[in-house]
């Protein structure tokens, strides 16, 4: 037992070597790789960096002969970028999510068969806090195999005006949407009561997000078909699942590392969401569309809609 406890606090090699598969493989590592960014769901960890440690060792395919050729290698340098790439893809609330991306990244190389990924915080203790994952290939495969059942879904965004969640008219524009054959997210700004000012920059964005999640519960309210919704995990269950959903979007907001500029026009913020999500297209009821918009924009008048 003692021996295993150990083990379980060794570098990620000596756990490589202990539980290595049949068949002769090499081993390459990366050791005590730390950079500084911004991680974790604690609220204490939003808008600061701190350091995170990773240490990783890929079991590879050995190469037959002698040939002195970096092309023919898996290199150091595609360990770093691995841990670079998902780093710069979204800010993220946990090591247990970073680990296995970055694994899944490695485990693309072709000569790569099995890796561990080992992450620590540095700054959050006394000690260092964090998680070590072991994956495969064979891991790769099968997730990939579940993934690719279905097609991503490419959702139909309504940003509804205060007037157009008060119109009469709702219900009407409801049936319509739940017709359609793509599914349908709607966006929603704050109420027409101006929101608290903090005086300080961070904290007035979160009240500003957090007031059009209010709206979003109101619009609920109008209609049970409307569901709020705040994950990336939310939204993709009910796209697949033909449900009309309610963007609350604070956590998707705050988690993006190419987040919005400013959320102070919601009609702005949806066109941005719209490309974060790969709408077909972002359709405005009441309001004066986006300056920009990543994703083709429609507009209605309230008295004439008819979606």
């Amino acid at each position: 037992m003692s021996k295993e406890i150990r083990l379980a606090f060794e570098h990620p090699d000596a756990r490589a070597n202990a539980t290595a598969p049949d068949g002769p493989l090499d081993r390459i590592s990366v050791r005590d790789h730390t950079v500084e960014v911004e991680i974790g769901a604690f609220q204490a960890e939003r808008g600061t960096t701190q350091r995170i440690c990773f240490n990783v060792v890929v079991e590879v395919r050995p190469l037959t002969g002698v040939h002195d050729d970096v092309d023919r290698i898996l290199s150091y340098d595609k360990v770093t970028e691995a841990i670079m790439g998902e780093l710069s893809e979204e800010r993220l609330n946990l090591l247990e999510t970073l680990a296995e991306r970055v694994a899944e990244r490695i485990l693309l190389e072709p000569q790569a068969v099995r890796t561990f990924v080992r992450i620590e915080k540095l700054d959050r203790g006394p000690g260092a806090l964090g998680v070590e994952i072991v994956r495969s290939v064979e891991d790769l495969a099968t997730k990939d195999a579940a993934a690719h059942v279905g097609t991503v879904p490419h959702p139909h965004v309504v940003f509804l005006t205060n007037a157009a969640l008060r119109s009469s008219n709702l219900p009407r524009w409801l049936d319509q949407l739940e017709r359609r054959a793509e599914p349908v997210i709607l966006c929603v700004g704050r109420a027409d009561d101006a929101a608290p000012q903090t005086g300080h920059r961070m904290t007035q964005r979160r009240v500003d997000l957090l007031a059009i999640e209010q709206n979003a519960w109101v619009l609920a309210g109008r209609d049970d078909r409307c569901v709020v919704v705040a994950s990336r995990t939310e939204l993709d269950w009910a796209m697949k699942n033909g449900q009309i959903s309610v963007w609350a979007p604070s956590k998707i907001v705050l988690d993006a590392v190419d987040g919005p500029g400013a959320v102070d026009r919601p009609v702005a913020l949806a066109a941005w969401f719209s490309g974060h999500i790969e709408a077909s297209d972002l359709l405005v009821i009441g309001e004066m569309p986006p300056e920009a918009s990543p994703v083709p924009v429609l507009v209605q008048d309230i008295a004439q809609s008819g979606l």
